[in-house]
């Protein structure tokens, strides 16, 4: 908007006014910097100084006021636009070499002390909150709404905000109860019934979830009745994106091998292999978790192994990747089953593990991000798949890429604290999407199944592992012997079964 519409307003009237909508009160010091400084009080500055500021903020001061150039100006001195910058390490990304970009292992450093968490939410909600900002919407602090009374807020006035999830409830007359939570209080949001669609997405979201939601205040101020729900989300990926580096060769995904049950398909392993050193044009063999089936992991277990030391275990899945021409490179990310910590991020396989592989083999924490010839590859075994399945209507295992498609709309890989995943409170949380990845990798479901969500693709790699009497038991029907052929070139999706190969 051109500042020319205040010519014959008072501007400090609408200055006031702009900062009061979004929730905020300004200093008589900092509303003078803009006046005293033409170009400064247009709303597009404004609306700049609004994004910029901290949730916990409430009166702008002179301190949170900064000078910005117009952009032709940057132009004409010289100066550089601002535009996003790649993290530093994502430029390895284009060299067209194997590289680890995002990784857990050795950079762990929570002890689990009250701090440690208090620090993992404020992280996890400041992240999340940053990529719902991106999406030009004026949010504003949980406490702010609770002035209404004193002015600043009209009670028809649409107000957006942004909260991690508290408590998920039905009223008596069936609408939806969300409570949100911010730096600053909780608020009680609620979803009306008629409002179908509407209704539909109220039903999926999860607690612990970071949402944004815009609506109007009710009658008493003490409830916001919704009309829009916002998640992060990824952004819609542009068709030219791919294709914009030299990208050649295969990759194939594989995951849950679990070697050392009884139920490991043997036979179609070496299938597999028979064919990977038959196919020219493989490149990469990227493996998501549950190499081995472990111990002492479901009730039973030790009924339905064929190796009852994980160590021995571990030997064994060595001796069946070590068939894998040398030319195709390995990545290896644990899993729920493998010899690592339990709590999410896992770091990589210790060094006694490491030993029994190939020295050439790269190992990885879960979740990690790599590049392969440019792609960005997001290997996450997939444990919370269970609880998004578990929570989310209409979820079911066998189409796994349902769940993974919501992960990337919430931009965390396993949104809900505290169900069946453990996760660690580390000072950063690893399990946020910050960068969208080219493709997210997943296992553990034991089923198979490919997408494409917004330009990324998704694929659920399936297992190596034939049906257990703990999965009949749950009703689980895997869907075995199967891997994913990703052609790096256009990221086309193949999935190969090697249990009809002699």
């Amino acid at each position: 908007m051109d500042k020319n519409v205040y010519q014959g307003t008072d501007k400090s009237a609408i200055i006031i006014e702009q900062f009061a909508q979004a929730g905020y009160q300004i200093n008589p010091n900092a509303l003078s910097i803009l006046l005293d400084n033409e170009e400064q009080y247009n709303p597009y500055y404004i609306s700049q100084i609004l994004s910029s500021l901290d949730d916990s903020v409430l009166v702008v001061d002179p301190e949170h006021i900064y000078l910005q150039k117009k952009p032709d100006d940057k132009i004409k001195s010289g100066e550089c636009l601002d535009i996003p910058q790649k993290d530093p390490d994502f430029e390895d990304e284009w060299i067209g070499e194997l590289d680890v970009i995002l990784d857990i292992t050795d950079q762990s450093a929570c002890i689990g002390e009250y701090t440690d968490f208090l620090d993992y939410f404020k992280n996890r909600f400041y992240t999340l909150s940053d990529l719902l900002r991106n999406r030009g919407v004026s949010f504003r602090p949980i406490e702010s709404i609770k002035k209404r009374k004193s002015g600043l807020v009209e009670e028809y006035d649409q107000i957006s905000v942004i909260g991690m999830v508290s408590d998920l409830r039905t009223s008596k007359n069936g609408h939806r109860l969300i409570e949100i939570e911010d730096i600053t209080g909780t608020f009680p949001v609620m979803v009306l019934k008629k409002e179908r669609n509407l209704f539909d997405k109220a039903m999926k979201v999860m607690l612990d979830e970071v949402i944004g939601v815009t609506g109007t205040l009710s009658n008493d101020g003490n409830m916001l009745f919704v009309n829009n729900i916002m998640q992060p989300d990824i952004p819609l990926k542009a068709n030219n994106e791919l294709g914009q580096r030299n990208r050649k060769g295969k990759a194939v995904l594989i995951s849950d091998m679990h070697v050392g049950s009884n139920t490991f398909l043997k036979n179609e392993w070496l299938n597999f292999i028979e064919w990977i050193k038959k196919t020219s044009d493989i490149n990469y063999l990227i493996i998501a978790g549950d190499i081995v089936d472990g111990i002492g992991i479901y009730p039973d277990q030790e009924k339905e192994l064929l190796i009852n030391d994980v160590y021995e275990q571990y030997k064994a899945a060595a001796q069946y990747l070590n068939q894998v021409p040398e030319h195709i490179k390995i990545v290896l990310s644990p899993g729920n089953h493998d010899a690592v910590r339990q709590a999410e991020p896992q770091p990589a396989f210790p060094d006694r593990i490491k030993s029994f592989f190939n020295k050439d083999i790269i190992f990885v924490g879960n979740p990690a991000v790599i590049s392969i010839e440019g792609v960005r590859v997001l290997i996450y075994h997939g444990r919370s798949i269970d609880d998004l399945i578990a929570t989310i209507p209409g979820m079911k295992y066998k189409d796994p890429t349902r769940p993974m498609i919501e992960m990337l709309k919430c931009r965390h890989l396993s949104p809900i604290y505290g169900s069946r995943v453990s996760i660690a409170p580390e000072k950063q949380d690893h399990l946020v999407i910050e960068t969208p990845p080219d493709i997210l990798h997943c296992g553990h479901v034991h089923t198979v199944g490919c997408a494409t969500y917004r330009g990324v693709t998704i694929v659920n790699s399936g297992t190596w592992q034939s049906q257990t009497e703990f999965q009949r038991r749950m009703n689980l029907d895997p869907d075995p012997a199967k891997a994913v052929v990703v052609d790096l070139s256009n990221l086309n999706t193949t999935i190969i079964s090697f249990d009809q190969l002699s």
